[in-house]
């Protein structure tokens, strides 16, 4: 529980310096995607570097995750970062936590082939909490996090999305 107690004590010192200076939780995250061959894709932001790639049946050679697999992580991995960092904030014990998500789709409003969406139809997440806490004050470090998760915000609301080109010749 001493990750706990770290957690919550930099959780207030940032609650406090946001709330005494709002500009400081304004910024602008930038990650650039360039395709290195094929369907292959390489991520990178600041020192972080990431691959992608899609199913060799769809002309990909496999050699990364799709890009599906780290959107559902995306979303996995902040419910669960934000869980904890509720439950320390809270002050409620957590032994264990895992995020589960399942998301339906249809490929063919990828290729064309029907009238669906590209994206996915239901997004669902299982949350497994270990804790000696109540269910109830499990559930209310669940709600929180949910109410202030970055990912669950992205997929829930839909977003301005903006595409701006730059266009050069050989």
């Amino acid at each position: 529980m001493e990750e706990q107690e770290l957690i919550k004590n930099k959780f207030i010192r940032t609650q406090k310096a946001l709330s005494l200076k709002p500009a400081l939780g304004l910024g602008t995250g930038v990650s650039v995607s360039r395709i290195t061959r094929g369907l292959s894709c390489e991520i990178r932001e600041g020192d972080y570097v990431y691959h992608t790639d899609m199913p060799s049946q769809v002309g990909g050679t496999e050699t990364g995750p799709t890009p599906g697999v780290l959107g559902r992580a995306a979303l996995g991995s902040c419910l669960a970062i934000g869980y904890m960092m509720w439950a320390s904030r809270m002050d409620v014990p957590i032994d264990s936590l895992e995020v589960h998500i399942s998301a339906s789709y249809d490929d063919g409003g990828l290729f064309d082939t029907s009238d669906s969406p590209p994206g996915y139809g239901v997004v669902e997440y299982l949350v497994k909490v270990k804790s000696p806490a109540s269910k109830e004050e499990v559930e209310q470090v669940l709600d929180q996090g949910d109410k202030h998760s970055p990912y669950l915000d992205v997929f829930s609301r839909a977003q301005h999305c903006i595409r701006k080109v730059e266009f050069e010749t050989n």
